[in-house]
């Protein structure tokens, strides 16, 4: 293991997880609404969201599974020592799942949970190049009329939300940038 994963987790652990914390659960709870998140310095090219995302939300107990431009052995190992979290090889078992949008497609590999437990589903994080409040227009719990939210397609993401209570959930992060988009958003006019 390279010196370099031993460093660029939280500073002060405790304090900047409950930060990152707070602002993953406000962005789930505000489908379409875009905030900063900090407190990671993880290894190229996972951005510092991506990087502070899987420090908040990763353990030993949550499956991992990374496309293949963030499978590098420095991410690995920085993602281990930090979380522990499991790196797992196929996407049916990721609780977890980091890529850009077209290393996740198909997302239906993914788990959408049972209907027993629709708990037991996959988040994707999908990584950008830019996150922007315009574009795909959102209704949903959390918006007070409408959202909207760049997102890289659409026809996906409403066959998701047609599942509920089943399907994904999704973060999008970019940067220091973060959204997400719950399984109960609808998207369109």
């Amino acid at each position: 293991m390279q010196t370099q994963s031993l460093t660029g987790g939280f500073n002060d652990a405790p304090t900047a997880s409950a930060t990152a914390f707070r602002v993953v659960l406000d962005v789930m709870a505000r489908p379409g609404k875009i905030s900063e998140i900090t407190g990671a310095t993880p290894p190229a090219p996972l951005s510092i969201a991506a990087g502070t995302l899987l420090l908040t939300l990763c353990d030993p107990e949550t499956p991992l599974w990374m496309a293949s431009s963030f499978c590098s052995t420095d991410i690995k190992d920085w993602l281990r020592f930090h979380t522990g979290a499991p790196i797992v090889e196929s996407r049916s078992e990721a609780m977890f799942a980091l890529g850009s949008w077209a290393e996740l497609s198909p997302i239906t590999e993914f788990a959408i949970g049972t209907p027993e437990y629709p708990d037991r589903s996959a988040t994707l994080i999908v990584e950008m190049d830019a996150l922007t409040d315009s574009g795909t227009i959102l209704r949903g719990p959390g918006i007070k009329d409408t959202a909207e939210l760049s997102l890289p397609e659409v026809a996906a993401f409403q066959g998701n939300a047609g599942l509920f209570p089943l399907g994904l959930d999704f973060f999008f992060t970019s940067g220091n940038r973060i959204a997400a988009l719950p399984r109960t958003t609808k998207l369109g006019g």
